[in-house]
Formats: C-alpha cells, structure tokens, sequence
C-alpha cells in the first residue's frame, strides 16, 4: 500500500472524537461522581467497572474480529451501541444504576480502540513508522476538551458533562462511517499459534509489565482531578494540568519514531516505568508545589506516550499478522482491563483509608516493582 493510499484524515478524524472523548470522561468523570454524592470507594469502584469491561470486551470483540474479517463493521456497530446504551445516563443517577451502565456502555466502547489500532497499522502497511503522526491527533482532541470543559464547568454545573459524553459518542460514530475497509483484510492464524506465541516468556513479561503500568495510572486517572482540587486547584487549572501532560504526548509522539530508532523497545520500557515511580511520588509529596505538579505532568510524555508506543510496537513485534487484532485486545485487556480496574479499586480504598498522598505514593511503589521486573525479564529480540 502506497503512502498515498492512507487514508490520514479520515483515520486522524477517528483518534480526534476518540480522545476528546476520553478528555471530558477521565479528568470530569470523578468529579461528576463526587458532584452526585458517591464516597472515595464508590468512585474507586464506579471507575474499576470502567476499566474492568476492557478485560473481557476487547478479546471477544479481536477475536470476533480477526476470525471473521469483518473488523470495520465491529468498530461501526460498537461506537453505535455504545451511543444508545449510554443514552440512559440521562437518568441513571444512584449507584447500582450507574454501575449497570457503566458495565453496559464500555463493553461496546472498549471494543472500539484496539480494532481500530489494527486498521490503521493495516491502512500504513510497511509506513508504520507514521502511526504516531496519525495518533497524535488523539492527544490534541483531548487536550482541547479538558481545556474547554475546565473552563467551561467553572460556570455551569458539571452535570452538563453528561449531554457532552453523548455528542462526543456520535462523533465517534460517524467518523467510523467515512473510513473504508482496507485492501486485503488478513484472516487469523490457527488457535494453536496464538497460544504458542501468548506462552512464550517475553510476551507473559510484556502482558505483565503492561498490567503494572496501568495498576500505578489507576489513582492519576480516578483521582487526580479530586486530589488537586482539594489543594485549592480550581477546574480550569486542572484542565490545564492535564492538558499540559498530554501536549508533552503530542511532542512525544512527533518525534518518536526517531526516539525508537535510538532507544530500543526494552530500554523505553525499562525507562518508563522508573519515571513512573518518579511522576507518582512528585505528585504524591509535592502536589502544593506547582513548579513540581507541572514538571510531573510533562512526564507524562514518559508514562503514557513512550509506554504506549512501545505496547502497540511490542504486540506488533511478538504477533503475527493474523493474530494482530487478538493481540491488542489482550494488551488493553491486561493493562488497561485488569490494571486500571485493579489500580482504581485499590485507590479508591487506600484514599479513604489513608487519604491523596498515600494513594499516590502507592502507585510510585507500583510502578517500581514494575521497573525491576522489566530490567529482569523483559526480552524484545
């Protein structure tokens, strides 16, 4: 396939209302939360469910996928559902409700990303190297909401997240509708290859460091919105605090094929989870310093953008074209799914037992376990 082939803006539009989505939920989502009187462990629990539906969610709808080559229609009707189901947030207020919801809309939402990760790495064929100019407009989509959304819930009640949520959920819907299925959809490889490839001890190592990645994202993306605002923070700045973090992403993802090239895969990895535990404990010690709160938000260059561009080039590396679609599901499954579950659940009850600087010194702690387990193990060759 031809550069000029790629079908950039199209694909670009997709990653655009994607993110911009992610920014109204993850930084406005607890606040909405506590706006509707839930308690530090409801929240925890409420944003595990979240991230919970990605365990099973993703592998069903990747195998689905590569077994049945009909991956574009999955990503239509998944963004599709995932509109009507959340449809019932307009109403869905007390606990269980909001639960039930939750599971309900995610499990189609979670099917969405990493099928759509396949189809653009299938659209680049052998110009893979420019994933991170397509993805980056990802991160500018997320970084205009949280900051127009900060602004704007400085004036109006946060419950107006809701009918934002549910306009952003049709863009992504019909942004799925203007990209074309790719020339030569690829058909799985047999069972046996990929359990072969998931048994082999680079890849359990990779699954595993990608689980603690998230585990220590768990209270940043459940809590950190709460914890500065309770330094004093007002909503504009936190918006502008997570902003910040995801414009040094875009930075990032400009630049990172020639960081790759440079780096390597293990050693990115092996980095970014020690500058994990660096981010965590400045946040957790220092969050009245904003000198250290913005110098820890541009690490997020560091512990989202180099730790994911590794993940999607690791699970290219280790799977084979047929098994691709099965493979990002099981990395959203194992670090988003059971990490970020795991990670906001447990921060929901380490907050109410010990409060904000606790719940982020925990997740530095995390994240270093994670940093010996890479230097040990982790293999790329």
């Amino acid at each position: 396939m031809t550069g000029a082939a790629i079908p950039y803006w199209r694909l670009s539009s997709f990653y655009l209302c994607y993110f911009s989505l992610l920014g109204a939920l993850v930084p406005f989502w607890g606040l909405y939360l506590e706006d509707l009187g839930f308690s530090a462990g409801e929240i925890g629990s409420l944003v595990a469910i979240l991230m919970a539906t990605r365990i099973v969610a993703p592998n069903l709808w990747g195998w689905l996928a590569d077994h049945s080559g009909q991956r574009l229609r999955i990503i239509r009707t998944g963004s599709l559902l995932t509109l009507v189901v959340f449809s019932g947030a307009f109403w869905a207020h007390g606990f269980w409700q909001l639960a039930l919801l939750t599971f309900a809309f995610t499990f189609f939402w979670n099917a969405v990303l990493p099928q759509f990760e396949v189809l653009t790495l299938q659209f680049l064929g052998p110009h893979r190297a420019r994933y991170s100019r397509i993805r980056l407009w990802g991160s500018i989509g997320f970084i205009v909401t949280v900051v127009g959304l900060g602004a704007l819930f400085d004036w109006v009640s946060i419950r107006w997240l809701i009918p934002v949520l549910w306009g952003l959920m049709l863009l992504i819907w019909l942004t799925t509708l203007v990209v074309k299925q790719p020339v030569g959809e690829i058909r799985a490889a047999e069972k046996g290859d990929f359990i072969r490839v998931v048994k082999r001890p680079e890849v359990i190592c990779f699954f595993l460091v990608s689980l603690i990645v998230q585990f220590g994202h768990g209270p940043y993306y459940t809590f950190y919105s709460i914890y500065m605002s309770d330094f004093g923070y007002d909503k504009i700045d936190i918006g502008l605090l997570w902003a910040l973090g995801v414009l040094a992403e875009v930075v990032l993802f400009i630049i990172m094929h020639r960081l790759l090239a440079w780096t390597g895969l293990r050693l990115m990895v092996v980095f970014g989870l020690l500058v994990c535990a660096l981010r965590w404990f400045l946040i957790g010690f220092f969050a009245d310093q904003i000198a250290v709160v913005l110098f820890a938000q541009l690490l997020h260059a560091v512990t989202f953008g180099c730790l994911h561009a590794a993940g999607i080039a690791l699970v290219q590396r280790f799977f084979p074209a047929g098994l691709q679609g099965q493979g990002q599901a099981l990395y959203s499954s194992f670090g988003f799914g059971v990490g970020g579950a795991l990670g906001a659940y447990s921060s929901g009850w380490i907050w109410g037992l010990a409060g904000g600087s606790a719940t982020f010194i925990f997740a530095g702690a995390i994240s270093l376990i994670g940093f010996v387990i890479a230097w040990l193990w982790l293999r790329t060759d």
